[in-house]
């Protein structure tokens, strides 16, 4: 990776020429629709690593999408994806409006998803009372309106049930379930995400997974150790850790949640 400290809005010099091909594109699609383009994820938190990160990116629109122009950003995203761009490959985007980026409802309008190849229109989860945390907190403003202005914030009660509400509706299934583990970087995902919702439980506000992961490590029985630190240390190319041990950790995590 070309790291640069003096190019905006990452380090990163080549991430930052992936952000301005993107934000041309966007533009170019949604046309008056757009409001602004901003980072959130390991890329604002401090904790990216090119070897594991993904790209982590909101588009603000004023209003909701028409599907003329939601065709219109996926077959933008299938040809940035098929380019041979190495960042397209390892990005995730949201495109929501401004009446939903300001509190989250699980009720809000469908929005349009983007998680690497994977393009789709769907009401955004839980999860985003955790990434709105961060972009109200620390999230980098491509250009646009502050996040400030465009998000409430968040309270402790909202991120507990956020919690809640992925451990539960999102993460059982994998309790019995070692075939979900079969995707490359999902058993360290898994361990790190567990990680970061006991952090969120105990101390009521976010940080990044790897400080989560740190974090658990200093204050839990050091049976998880070797366990956390292997999902920490992950890259892709690298064998995935012990699933069976992770589900004991996830278990372990849904009983301090009280679950």
């Amino acid at each position: 990776m070309n790291k640069n400290s003096s190019v905006l809005p990452t380090p990163y010099g080549d991430i930052n020429q992936f952000i301005q091909i993107l934000l041309g594109n966007v533009r170019a699609v949604l046309g008056g629709y757009f409001t602004g383009m901003y980072l959130f994820g390991s890329l604002a938190t401090g904790d990216f690593d090119a070897n594991r990160s993904d790209i982590d990116v909101l588009v603000v629109t004023n209003k909701e999408l028409p599907k003329k122009l939601i065709s219109d950003l996926k077959t933008m995203h299938t040809n940035l994806y098929e380019s041979g761009l190495e960042w397209a490959k390892k990005l995730e985007e949201a495109y929501m409006p401004l009446n939903a980026i300001r509190v989250f409802s699980p009720t809000g309008p469908k929005c349009p998803l983007v998680n690497r190849k994977e393009f789709l229109v769907a009401r955004p989860e839980s999860n985003w009372v955790i990434n709105r945390y961060i972009l109200y907190a620390c999230g980098i403003v491509i250009t646009g309106p502050p996040l400030k202005k465009m998000i409430d914030p968040i309270r402790p009660e909202q991120l507990r049930e956020a919690v809640l509400t992925l451990l539960y509706n999102n993460w059982t299934p994998w309790l019995a379930n070692s075939d979900l583990f079969r995707g490359e970087g999902y058993q360290p995902f898994v361990v790190l995400n567990m990680c970061r919702a006991l952090y969120i439980l105990k101390n009521e506000t976010v940080a990044s997974k790897p400080h989560s992961a740190r974090w658990v490590i200093e204050n839990s029985d050091s049976k998880w150790t070797k366990l956390i630190k292997q999902a920490m240390e992950w890259h892709y190319g690298d064998s995935p850790g012990d699933i069976p041990q992770t589900q004991e950790f996830m278990r372990y995590v849904f009983k301090q949640a009280g679950l």
